[in-house]
């Protein structure tokens, strides 16, 4: 059950990174500020339910980006979401996170899913815009959203995890 409340809020912000958001942002700032709150969310489900939950979420909900929004080539995002979201679970697999490391983890997260995304979409020639130019344009100003963002739903998130964490142990016990 709780996997079915985590999917349920991944497509919540699937939903409002897709929609709402760009409602909310000055003209100016529509191309350059990509949201990935899906993305944010995987690496919290990495952070707190382990790298191999936060691989199928990653796999998942990158597909379901590169079908709706990203059409040119199917499976970058599928792909790049999925790798981050396992090597960030992998890599504190068996640490407690802290508020200050989470945010250090989603920060370099989401720099490596960009930077991922960037050199894939160089490689099939989609962009010609050179990787300096990416990163200060684009890069940069999503990452300190994704941190932001993260920033907010730390707290809620972690209580969460926490609480659905420990049903789930709870329910494994008692078979």
């Amino acid at each position: 059950m709780s996997m079915q409340r985590i999917v349920a809020v991944i497509l919540l912000f699937f939903l409002v990174e897709g929609t709402w958001f760009y409602w909310l942002l000055p003209d100016s700032m529509v191309g350059r500020i990509i949201p990935h709150f899906t993305l944010a969310f995987v690496l919290f489900a990495a952070l707190y339910r382990g790298r191999h939950t936060a691989l199928i979420l990653g796999l998942a909900f990158g597909l379901l980006q590169d079908l709706a929004f990203y059409g040119r080539i199917l499976g970058v995002h599928s792909f790049s979401m999925g790798l981050v979201g396992y090597m960030t679970g992998f890599l504190l697999e068996r640490k407690r996170s802290t508020l200050l490391m989470a945010l250090l983890m989603i920060c370099m997260s989401t720099l490596a899913y960009d930077t991922i995304v960037y050199f894939i979409y160089r490689v099939f020639r989609l962009t010609d815009q050179t990787f300096e130019w990416a990163v200060s344009h684009h890069i940069v100003p999503s990452v300190f959203l994704q941190i932001l963002f993260a920033l907010v739903i730390y707290v809620p998130a972690r209580r969460w995890f926490e609480r659905t964490g420990s049903n789930a142990k709870s329910e494994e016990e008692e078979e």
